[in-house]
């Protein structure tokens, strides 16, 4: 009987796949219309998704099969959604980050800031934390975190060195890392002793209470690197995928809505919530790790000197085995600001940006998009040679002249590109259609309308708790990929702006704190040991609670001027058959 539940297990993703479809197909035999063929397709996909019976890329490919053979949508309008404007944003914005990578840019940054921080308990733990988030901005939280977690524990080892001969000639214990003071035991003479004290503990327990207190903050320095990678993602529209997917889910869905997710407004609004998570994390890991020492904690005693000024040399000789900046380093970096700078200033809304006034349409719209810049700058990249421009001697053939590689080339993106994304990205893009095409968003808002009673406010705090929830087990990016399309169709019903509920819902899903297997620089930070699931468990669940009530506050707050989330828009009232008013103010600024 066991072999047979073992053989069930081992073939278990063959028979999900064989069975799940043959399971649900009394829905489009027993209910056959366009709105039943895409809610089969789209229930496949999410379970599939779930249980990763197949890569999340394969099973993003299914719309393309499904839609045209039960009369969905042809098989070129499904192709078309597989590569749009979003899309183009995630490749350019990952070529860069890849040269970032790839000159040690990112590293620089690193070593740079910690420097400039220290290494007191506290002040590391924040210094690793504003480093992780500032770099997962740009690059992907799962390299940014295969970075940090290597230096973290270098440092570390640095701090929990055994006590030195001199320390033990001069009869000092000189704990490697204590984070918490023993008492000073009063000296008392043996005629006023009245009462018995209890014995001091040997040397044995000593060594054990501290080596608790080191695993302890070793535990906190690897769980602080990948929760802050996580948080540090949202604060820009290519800091992690789930943004994007937004963003392609609001053009797609309403197409005349005028460009209002585009990085300048993303970042207004999701910057100011991840500082706010990251400071508020930054507390907790601390409470929860290294006690409620405060002033231990910020490193304001005498002791553990010589270990500080060993853990902050290895970060000094990591810094000087990089070198002084060469140009190929100068150049990346000027363009990345030259990056940044772009998509700011492109088409800010508070004032004319460049789009508008040098590559405008008829209408004063800028014709071009974040994606135009990011693949500028990543052309360039691939133009500029790395070394000052000259010709240079091939390594082993003194006669024969080499130029110097570009500043990114092609074998670097075959190898390190993220294909998988852009075609999962697609994937989300082709359920949304379909759902639009097949009139299941339709029936999805209809059948909605009864929530029109309950307060907005309620609803979106309902909403993240549901999305922290979900995301833990699945892809954050098949999380708001399934979810989105049925916001917004909700958002249609009850007339409210749909992104005052589709927010919420891309946000929360960066809230992945809780398992190793929630994303992955949880699992890498889980694999460098130290850890148990109860202890990302235990830190995470707080982490969850603390990031639904921040984001539910950014909603009801700043975000509500920032894309008048008060009022109704006109570009979603166009694709509702129903009469929202457009001036209504269905939200209210009530957080629950």
């Amino acid at each position: 009987m066991a072999t047979c539940w073992q053989g069930l297990w081992a073939y278990r993703f063959y028979l999900i796949v064989f069975f799940l479809p043959i399971f649900l197909l009394p829905l489009p035999i027993l209910v056959p219309t366009k709105e039943a063929y895409c809610a089969y397709t789209i229930i496949l996909m999410a379970l599939f998704w779930c249980t990763e019976a197949l890569p999340l890329a394969v099973t993003a490919f299914l719309p393309i099969i499904m839609f045209p053979m039960m009369g969905v949508m042809t098989a070129s309008t499904v192709s078309l959604e597989y590569l749009k404007d979003t899309n183009i944003l995630f490749i350019g914005g990952m070529m860069v980050a890849l040269a970032v990578e790839n000159w040690n840019l990112h590293k620089r940054i690193a070593l740079c800031v910690l420097l400039i921080i220290g290494v007191r308990p506290a002040l590391l733990i924040l210094g690793f934390m504003l480093v992780t988030a500032f770099l997962s901005m740009w690059i992907s939280n799962t390299a940014t975190t295969a970075m940090m977690v290597p230096i973290a524990h270098a440092v570390l080892e640095q701090l929990h060195k055994m006590p030195t001969d001199r320390d033990v000639e001069e009869g000092r214990n000189n704990p490697a890392f204590e984070l918490q003071e023993q008492k000073e035991e009063t000296k008392l003479d043996e005629k006023d002793n009245k009462q018995d004290r209890p014995a001091p503990p040997t040397p044995s327990e000593s060594k054990t209470q501290q080596n608790k207190e080191q695993l302890r903050f070793s535990q906190g320095l690897s769980l602080c690197v990948c929760y802050s990678a996580s948080i540090g993602g949202i604060a820009t529209l290519t800091g992690t995928t789930p943004n994007l997917v937004l963003q392609g889910q609001v053009n797609s869905i309403f197409p005349q809505n005028g460009n209002v997710v585009n990085f300048a407004s993303w970042f207004g609004c999701a910057f100011p919530a991840m500082i706010i998570l990251l400071l508020l994390s930054w507390v907790w890991l601390q409470i929860l790790f290294l006690g409620f020492d405060f002033r231990k904690n910020f490193g304001l005693g005498d002791q553990n000197r010589d270990q500080e000024r060993a853990a902050f040399e290895v970060i000094q000789r990591e810094h000087k085995l990089l070198g002084p900046m060469n140009f190929a380093e100068k150049a990346v970096t000027f363009l990345f600001v030259l990056l940044v700078v772009l998509w700011f200033t492109r088409e800010p809304g508070f004032f004319t940006g460049w789009g508008n006034l040098a590559f405008s349409d008829e209408n004063g719209k800028s014709m071009t998009s974040d994606g135009t810049v990011a693949i500028l700058i990543a052309v360039i990249m691939f133009i500029m040679p790395s070394k000052i421009p000259g010709l240079t001697q091939k390594p082993g053939n003194p006669g024969k002249l080499k130029a110097p590689p570009a500043l990114l080339t092609w074998d670097i993106v075959k190898k390190k590109m993220p294909w998988n994304i852009v075609i999962l990205l697609g994937g989300g893009f082709a359920l949304a259609k379909g759902s639009e095409e097949s009139g299941l968003s339709k029936w999805l808002g209809d059948k909605l309308t009864p929530l029109e009673s309950v307060p907005p406010a309620a609803i979106v705090f309902i909403i993240c708790l549901l999305i922290a929830i979900f995301t833990e087990c699945t892809s954050n990016v098949a999380t708001t990929t399934l979810f989105l399309p049925i916001l917004a169709s909700m958002s249609q019903a009850i007339c409210i702006h749909p992104l005052y509920v589709m927010l919420p819902c891309t946000l929360a899903s960066s809230l992945a704190f809780m398992l190793p297997v929630a994303t992955p620089p949880n699992a890498i930070a889980f694999s460098f040991g130290g850890l148990r699931v109860t202890d990302m468990a235990r830190a995470g669940f707080m982490l969850n609670i603390i990031g639904v009530l921040v984001i539910t506050l950014a909603i009801n707050s700043w975000s509500i001027p920032m894309f008048d989330l008060h009022n109704f828009p006109s570009w979603a009232q166009s694709n509702t058959t129903g009469l929202c008013g457009v001036s209504q103010a269905n939200v209210t600024t009530s957080s629950p």
